[in-house]
């Protein structure tokens, strides 16, 4: 296999972004997303591209004015442990920095990948009780996630709930 480069998706990917997404919706480890919540979304993701195929996507989602999530990070079977999904991170990262975040939030079951990546589990109250109330108010499932709100808990199951300071 060759080498990969990361860079920012295109409305062209998003059909590429959403049949990597789908094998694991298939599995009932990620939720499902409509196509055109993908185009709608897509100056939000990064791909990794191979020989012109993409092999990974990830997400920056803002929620707050210090706090971003990283979602819909995914790495083709064939290319993972290649560093497909550190590169993916890294540049999320380096774009949470430049929007001003300071800390970034994900949902995984990918609890040692995040953790080498320097995300930490985290418990229930992490924002303080004004921001809870705004951030209640959006519509945006992974800010509920996020907020570990009880309607969606049965999409959440053994997930972890983890953060990092940038």
């Amino acid at each position: 296999m060759s080498s990969f480069r990361v860079r920012p998706a295109t409305t062209a990917d998003v059909r590429a972004i959403a049949a990597l997404l789908d094998p694991w919706v298939q599995r009932r480890i990620l939720l499902g997303k409509e196509i055109v919540t993908l185009y709608e979304s897509v100056q939000e993701f990064a791909v990794a591209e191979a020989d012109g195929r993409i092999v990974g996507c990830g997400a920056l989602h803002v929620m707050w004015e210090d706090l971003g999530e990283i979602r819909t990070l995914i790495v083709d079977e064939r290319w993972l442990g290649r560093g497909v999904g550190r590169e993916l991170v890294e540049y999320l990262e380096r774009n949470a920095r430049q929007l001003g975040l300071t800390r970034l939030f994900c949902l995984t079951f990918e609890v040692e990948f995040f953790t080498r990546r320097g995300f930490a589990p985290i418990g229930e109250q992490i924002v303080d009780a004004d921001v809870y109330s705004q951030l209640l108010r959006s519509p945006d499932e992974g800010v509920a996630e996020f907020l570990d709100l009880a309607h969606v808990k049965p999409n959440t199951l053994g997930n972890t709930r983890m953060l990092k300071n940038l």
